[in-house]
């Protein structure tokens, strides 16, 4: 009994070589699993955008129902946090408004609105990662039209 716990006492850490197995292991994992993942956050933006046009375009949708119109253009998306104060005057305005706070897309510019749209009766849209109308793949144009 004495000598198996000499022997244990003596094996209470791991070899070299077991390390270095692990670390290569490790290693090769992570060679196949990262290019995997790197374009992943471009995929995840363009989802966001799309999930905020929902809420945005749910939102501009209960501002009908209370007022009988879309806000104008020139009024802009502000008119679902904070209550216009240009022609035409909602009669009927949320109190609390319609959104806690007007997002931004997700490469950190406004949400553009156009009323009337081009593609709609209402249009909420943003020009991608570049910010410039147009492109493709992560530069393309994300609108409420594709919903």
């Amino acid at each position: 009994m004495r000598k198996i716990r000499q022997l244990k006492a003596g094996r209470s850490g791991f070899t070299l070589i077991e390390i270095m197995v692990v670390v290569v292991i490790l290693g090769i994992l992570a060679a196949l699993v990262v290019p995997k993942i790197m374009g992943r956050p471009d995929e995840a933006r363009i989802v966001a955008a799309k999930q905020d046009m929902k809420s945005i375009v749910q939102a501009l949708k209960l501002y009908k129902l209370d007022n009988r119109s879309y806000p104008t253009t020139q009024q802009t998306l502000d008119a679902l946090v904070n209550k216009p104060v240009t022609p035409p005057l909602p009669p009927n305005w949320k109190e609390d408004g319609y959104l806690d706070y007007l997002p931004k897309d997700p490469w950190g510019t406004e949400y553009l609105y156009l009323n009337p749209g081009a593609h709609g009766t209402i249009d909420i849209f943003t020009y991608g990662a570049d910010g410039v109308a147009g492109g493709e793949g992560i530069d393309a144009d994300i609108g409420s039209w594709e919903q």
